[in-house]
């Protein structure tokens, strides 16, 4: 997983939204987050500057002060993927920069100047359903 820059997020790769509103999590950012099939999780408001969504899970940031943020509720779906509420102003085919972000949430950023450096980095893996 890689660092952009120096100081800046780490990174594990890009995920592609599915035409049914998927996304399909990176295996090593699954893992970290400690996310598991059907899973209750939430969705939390990405910044203004990112836009985007995190996903978390359910207890952890309710009782945290991001609990402000939450924007909706899913399920982890199998084989890895988060299918997106309405909630999320994503569409199919927009292309979201996977980020390790608090200890609560796993980010997925539409712009901004991490995603502008991202894409100077073809290395970076893409999933996709």
């Amino acid at each position: 997983m890689p660092q952009l820059s120096k100081g800046g997020k780490w990174v594990f790769g890009w995920a592609i939204v599915g035409p049914d509103m998927d996304v399909l999590i990176p295996t090593q950012a699954f893992q970290e987050y400690g996310f598991h099939e059907d899973a209750p999780v939430v969705f939390t408001l990405g910044s203004k500057r990112s836009g985007g969504f995190g996903i978390g899970h359910k207890e952890k940031v309710a009782s945290s002060l991001i609990c402000s943020r939450i924007i909706g509720e899913g399920l982890i779906g199998k084989e890895m993927h988060i299918y997106l509420r309405p909630t999320v102003d994503i569409n199919p085919g927009e292309q979201l920069l996977v980020v390790r972000g608090s200890n609560l949430a796993l980010g997925f950023l539409l712009r901004g100047p991490i995603v502008d450096e991202a894409r100077l980095h073809p290395e970076l893996e893409v999933y996709q359903s």
